[in-house]
């Protein structure tokens, strides 16, 4: 498992996965755009396939990955895809534990995130803004994936909030916020906030995810959305990948597939567990 895990994460940072490392790329007016992410901390690993509804044949795979991964946008054509995960080293032809379908209509952007702890596991279609901010501001929202954290307050230092009174597992709506080096405050359920460095590119557009540390016991991880008009993490569009090792799965195909690591047991869940899919406010 050490060794699926250090492999998953090598690519991961080669493809541009993770915050701050996404090739830039522009998406066609025809097509939409779909990225995965987990925010379920106390998940474990999990491999995740997606399929379109209208290709069974066309599959795409990844194995175990970490809790508060994103994955890069695929650029993909519009249609219904099928969304599962099932246990680690699964066979993939064995009930998935959790899945869910979403519509990607041209033109849109959305991301599929496993949120909730696991005993209430959930799928949520989140739409995303791609919008770009006026000049010398960034563009924000808050992602709560902190379980220690039953609500959270997020502002800038010095600055407007962000979030107010955020549930865990949802979604904040976004905010225009000064770009540059910066402090957002963290507090947890009206308590004393925690100062977390960011930093902000103007121009851009951030989901950020606050997530449990078990040093610090809340941190904030950025996601770019947009970097640009029109300029978006796209991952290469790759079908058909099959199977789930690791080593077969193209880099470009990464940005479809992020459900991720937490860190109890999940073999007791041999029943899948019905999905809910609840649609995240569009800003």
């Amino acid at each position: 498992m050490r060794r699926v895990l250090r492999a998953s994460a090598a690519l991961l940072v080669a493809g541009g996965v993770v915050a701050g490392g996404a090739a830039q790329a522009r998406a066609s007016d025809e097509t939409g755009l779909l990225r995965l992410a987990h925010l379920s901390p106390d998940t474990p690993a999990v491999d995740v396939y997606v399929d379109a509804v209208a290709d069974p044949s066309a599959r795409i795979t990844l194995e175990g990955v970490d809790y508060g991964t994103v994955s890069d946008y695929q650029d993909v054509a519009p249609g219904t895809y099928t969304v599962s995960m099932r246990e680690a080293g699964a066979s993939p032809d064995t009930p998935p534990v959790l899945s869910t379908t979403v519509d990607v209509s041209a033109d849109s952007a959305r991301t599929v995130a496993g949120v909730g702890l696991f005993a209430d596991l959930g799928l949520e279609i989140i739409d995303d803004s791609l919008e770009i901010p006026p000049s010398g501001q960034a563009r924000m929202r808050v992602l709560a994936a902190a379980s220690s954290a039953e609500t959270l307050d997020v502002s800038v230092a010095g600055g407007a909030a962000v979030a107010s009174g955020l549930a865990f597992a949802d979604t904040g709506d976004y905010v225009d916020v000064p770009a540059g080096s910066t402090t957002l405050q963290v507090s947890a359920g009206g308590g004393a906030p925690t100062d977390l460095p960011v930093d902000l590119d103007a121009g851009a557009v951030y989901s950020v995810l606050v997530l449990d540390d078990a040093a610090s016991g809340l941190t904030v991880q950025p996601v770019l959305d947009a970097a640009g008009p029109g300029v978006t993490p796209v991952g290469g569009v790759e079908t058909g990948a099959g199977g789930t090792a690791v080593s077969d799965v193209p880099v470009g195909a990464l940005v479809a597939l992020t459900l991720v690591t937490g860190g109890a047991a999940i073999g007791a869940a041999a029943v899948t567990r019905n999905s809910r899919s609840r649609h995240a406010r569009r800003p």
